[in-house]
């Protein structure tokens, strides 16, 4: 009894190794299909990234001056509570 459990064992083992091989294995072959953007395209997007970023990020902060200053403009005129 004690030795088929211990058999079972085992081969739960050598399973997850194998399993574990044959994933890597696979990534691996993933990875080398994979079509890598140039040096060219990665600065064109990243440049776009700062870009929109730096845009929203001035444009968020002039609506929040705004809505900032107009809920000055309401407590000073009504009461602050």
């Amino acid at each position: 009894m004690n030795n088929q459990k211990h058999d079972l064992m085992t081969v739960g083992a050598f399973g997850l190794w194998d399993r574990s091989r044959t994933f890597l294995t696979q990534v691996r072959n993933e990875l080398e299909r994979v079509t890598w953007p140039s040096r060219k395209e990665v600065y064109a997007t990243t440049f776009v990234v700062v870009c929109t970023s730096v845009f929203f990020g001035i444009y968020l902060w002039g609506i929040d001056l705004i809505l900032n200053a107009l809920v000055s403009s309401i407590f000073q005129n009504f009461g602050a509570a």
